[in-house]
């Protein structure tokens, strides 16, 4: 449907209009037009703050979702009902109550689009909300180094999947037919000695393989995960050091996470562990902290940029990627931490990743 009216009042200074005025169309016709906009556009109304407001009245796409709680739906949308390959998926929801209305703030709403939303039931993926969070450390963390900050305020726009383990080696060697690891005991060990491209190759073999299987919605596509979306998935809605708390003396790492104190073994010598064996944060996700260094999207930059940003992908160039997480052979403790970070143009037996699964392109 689209809609016709799309009002703009401006006031002047000695007469506010009120609400029924501005929402008032002009004819018989308009009101009719008008009243069905709202059966199917959500109305936002802006007020900008200068010396004459404007009062600006802004229709957007609203889709109304029946299911269960929890369930997890790709919003897809086309702008042509005749292509029946036009789909583009433009979000990931998960249904918080049985009639679950989702809006398309992405643009407004001018000509036609539809819309439509199917649900998914992903494999090993936990649904991350979207949301703000602080992103880096503040200056008097313990342990604190000057790459982590400064602190940065970062709105995560969109919900994402990401993967509850690390990619595993039986994983990747079903995908990639090959096995680059050093620790290759198991096929349940976390992959390593994987480099930044490797990674990315795999997610797009990966978004290749399951959308032609019909794993994943049309639309959709494996990625690592940017620096960002790393960070805030692991702080899990914490401010802390770690998810668990501050853990100051790190008394309580090793009971979440593996490094140097916890993963010698016969006949000696550090290694990984099979991925899943340590409780999970506050949102589903293992090994967030030790095991293996996880790979990111972004670029090495030795600093953030302060302020607020939204979607932050880090520098457009550079000779290093960004590594999270922490690795098994961490003595301190301190590079476990959440607002940890590493960089490297290589590989090492520590080096692994976990993918996310976001609305395309």
């Amino acid at each position: 449907m689209t809609c016709v009216e799309r009002p703009t009042l401006k006031t002047g200074r000695n007469r506010n209009p009120s609400i029924s005025e501005i929402m008032k169309p002009r004819s018989k016709l308009g009101r009719i037009l008008f009243v069905l906009c709202l059966t199917s556009w959500v109305v936002r109304l802006e007020v900008a703050a200068q010396t004459s407001p404007v009062l600006r009245l802004q229709l957007y796409a609203g889709v109304t979702i029946t299911g269960a709680v929890g369930t997890v739906y790709a919003i897809q949308s086309k702008t042509n009902m005749a292509n029946t390959n036009g789909w583009s998926c433009v979000a990931f929801v998960k249904l918080t109550t049985t009639n679950y209305l989702w809006t398309d703030n992405s643009a407004p709403a001018l000509g036609e689009r539809y819309y439509r939303s199917v649900a998914i039931t992903p494999t090993n993926l936990v649904f991350i909300p979207p949301g703000t969070f602080l992103m880096g450390s503040p200056t008097n963390e313990v342990d604190r180094v000057n790459q982590e900050g400064p602190q940065t305020l970062v709105t995560i726009s969109k919900g994402f999947l990401m993967g509850k383990y690390e990619v595993t080696q039986g994983e990747y060697l079903a995908l990639m037919g090959s096995n680059p690891s050093y620790f290759n005991t198991n096929s349940q060990l976390p992959v390593e000695r994987v480099t930044w491209s490797s990674a990315n190759n795999y997610c797009a073999n990966r978004t290749t393989q399951e959308l032609a299987s019909g794993v994943i919605p049309v639309g959709s596509k494996y990625r690592l995960p940017t620096e960002a979306e790393w960070e805030y998935a692991c702080r899990a809605g914490t401010i802390t050091r770690f998810s668990w708390g501050d853990d100051l003396g790190y008394t309580l790492l090793g009971n979440y996470a593996w490094y140097c104190a916890n993963s010698g073994g016969s006949p000696g010598g550090f290694y990984n562990h099979l991925v899943g064996l340590k409780p999970p944060n506050a949102w589903g996700l293992y090994d967030m902290n030790g095991n293996v260094w996880e790979w990111c999207f972004d670029w090495y930059e030795a600093s953030y940029p302060g302020g607020s940003v939204t979607d932050p992908i880090g520098a457009v160039t550079g000779v290093s990627r960004i590594l999270r997480g922490g690795w098994w052979s961490d003595c301190s403790g301190q590079i476990c931490r959440s607002a940890a970070r590493n960089g490297s143009g290589g590989t090492l037996s520590s080096f692994g990743f976990r993918v996310v699964l976001v609305p395309g392109p």
